[in-house]
């Protein structure tokens, strides 16, 4: 079992790189395989509703480093998706890569574990926790929690290692999924399946008043 963790944040090696480090050595001491792949820092573009991933394989049209993401996610079997906060909200970077990785790349996300982590110097946790579950709410995905919100605090890699109970969290959290992922796997092999998903139907609120 291998669980893909992504950074993301542009610095490679900041504070939320420190705390998904946290949850993977969790992970590996339940041996479960993991990866973090760094968003980096290089131009990202935002989704822009063309559909062309609708019409051929799950593949963004702007072919980048979330395609080389969906196709990790494939073969993996669970995912921590981790976010610096600015202005109390996720790093714009990470939406826009998640929007686009959600949107071209659903089915090989749905039903897989997920969580996510974010970093602060102070404030805006809480809800930057909410505006990145949201993706795994919409997807059939079950949401990993921990013993508190799944946040660090510091303003440098080192503050993050000084705030104990933030990396109990991780390391909670770490140990959450890989028990949630051996309850799959048991589940898989006792003939237990996915439930289907049906066409969906789709509404507006728009009503016609005479």
């Amino acid at each position: 079992m291998k669980v893909l963790l992504l950074n993301g944040s542009s610095n490679k090696h900041g504070c939320t790189y420190t705390a998904l480090c946290e949850v993977a050595k969790a992970l590996n001491k339940e041996n479960i395989e993991t990866e973090i792949f760094q968003i980096g820092n290089e131009p990202l573009r935002d989704c822009c509703g063309c559909k062309a991933c609708r019409k051929g394989e799950p593949r963004c049209v702007f072919d980048d480093i979330v395609n080389e993401f969906i196709e990790k996610a494939k073969d993996c079997d669970g995912f921590v998706f981790g976010s610096p906060v600015y202005y109390a909200h996720p790093s714009g970077r990470l939406l826009s890569f998640i929007d686009r990785a959600f949107y071209a790349g659903g089915k090989y996300f749905a039903f897989k574990p997920a969580a996510s982590v974010v970093s602060a110097r102070r404030a805006g946790t809480t809800s930057s926790i909410e505006v990145i579950n949201k993706h795994f709410t919409i997807n059939n995905m079950p949401v990993v929690s921990s013993s508190y919100w799944t946040m660090v605090h510091g303003n440098t890699p080192e503050e993050v290692m000084e705030d104990k109970e933030g990396i109990q969290i991780m390391q909670q959290l770490g140990m959450n999924m890989a028990w949630l992922l051996k309850c799959i796997d048991k589940g898989n092999t006792s003939g237990i399946e996915k439930p289907s998903i049906p066409e969906k139907i789709m509404t507006n609120f728009i009503r016609n008043v005479r």
